[in-house]
């Protein structure tokens, strides 16, 4: 790989980073809004499960209005950053979960449960594929 490829792929790291990080404050607002909205109408796990949706959308539009900035552009660049993300992501909410939150391990398992109602993976899904699917979006356009 040359230098300057080395240093182009340095640069989309970082940017995947910046905006790894405007993504989770965006989603600890949205936990927070959930929390005073909607849990009190739906309770807790639904409003976990609704969460999912919105939280996705919310990612997606991130994504759209970023992925230029950050970079990447090839398949396996836009999957690197889908997958740093990701990774990123669910350290971020088991540390935050068990450390901040005090959550049971059972309490933070139960959302990455599909058999009983957890949604968390098909988020953690669309966060992976984010960037290549905004990279298509604002393709199209």
């Amino acid at each position: 790989m040359t230098e300057q490829g080395r240093a182009n792929n340095f640069q989309i790291v970082l940017r995947s980073l910046a905006v790894w990080l405007l993504i989770i404050c965006a989603e600890v607002l949205h936990g927070i809004l959930r929390a005073i909205l909607l849990v009190p109408i739906v309770g807790e796990f639904r409003s976990n499960q609704i969460g999912v949706f919105t939280g996705s959308a919310i990612i997606l539009v991130i994504a759209y209005f970023t992925i230029r900035w950050i970079g990447a552009k090839w398949t396996s660049e836009l999957l690197t950053v889908g997958f740093l993300w990701l990774l990123l992501t669910v350290a971020f909410e088991v540390l935050f979960g068990r450390f901040v939150m005090d959550l049971s391990w059972e309490r933070l398992g139960a959302d990455y449960n599909v058999l009983n109602g957890g949604l968390i993976p098909f988020g953690l899904l669309v966060l992976s594929f984010s960037p290549m699917i905004a990279a298509k979006l604002r393709a199209k356009r």
